[in-house]
């Protein structure tokens, strides 16, 4: 693998101008943003793309709008999660692999799941190359979780839904923590819902952004008058 000092400047300068300045100081978060290759996990057409301030987008065969989502707000997100050593993690919404690549680095294991097959196997390939062992993609709704799979110490939600759902949160041991960007447009706040005990939660809302929606998710009913 050759070094490109163009490709290294343009990954400090996203780590330095776009995720430090977004209150990303956890070392260990921002050591594993420099060796982990961003570029590798976006499509070939968008590689110029990778350390943009922007959300990238993903081909999806149904012409749903999918992306990977900015490189701060992924940033941020892992570092909000505090992922240990020993802990399992479920991701909804694997798109390209790279915030499960993340999440791997940190996790015991991460289980990513993906609603569309092209997508899974774009991830999967992506991590295979990238030699991740501890990271595993499904072709599954997300919507569900997977409880059969359950308890996780981490559910992170790679995009945004309206609401998390109770079928979710049931899938989470006590202290752990779903991490989820809520609401609609044009305000939406990412959220970690910790679980307090067998019956209770809470929630801490730690800044504000958009993302697009992750598929299979209900949305609240709208009523026109």
């Amino acid at each position: 693998m050759s070094f490109d000092p163009n490709i290294e400047q343009a990954r400090f300068n996203m780590i330095e101008q776009q995720i430090r300045p977004w209150d990303v100081l956890d070392p260990a978060v921002l050591s594993l943003l420099a060796v982990i290759r961003r570029e590798d996990f976006v499509p070939p057409a968008y590689r110029a793309l990778a350390f943009v301030d922007t959300e990238i987008p993903l081909a999806t065969s149904d012409g749903t709008r999918e992306c990977m989502l900015s490189p701060k707000v992924e940033a941020r997100l892992l570092q909000e999660m505090a992922v240990a050593r020993h802990e399992s993690v479920l991701e909804i919404g694997a798109g390209s692999g790279y915030m499960a690549a993340l999440l791997a680095h940190r996790a015991r294991r991460v289980v990513s799941l993906e609603i569309h097959p092209e997508l899974a196997r774009f991830a999967a390939d992506n991590l295979r190359r990238a030699s991740v062992i501890n990271a595993s993609v499904r072709q599954l709704d997300g919507a569900v979780g997977l409880p059969g799979e359950a308890p996780f110490d981490v559910i992170l939600l790679s995009g945004s839904v309206a609401c998390v759902p109770s079928a979710l949160l049931a899938q989470l041991k006590v202290g752990g923590r779903v991490g989820a960007i809520v609401g609609q447009l044009p305000i939406m706040r990412a959220l970690r819902i910790t679980r307090t005990d067998e019956h209770s939660f809470s929630s801490v809302e730690l800044f504000d952004t958009v993302a697009p929606r992750l598929h299979g998710f209900d949305e609240p009913t709208r009523f026109h008058f």
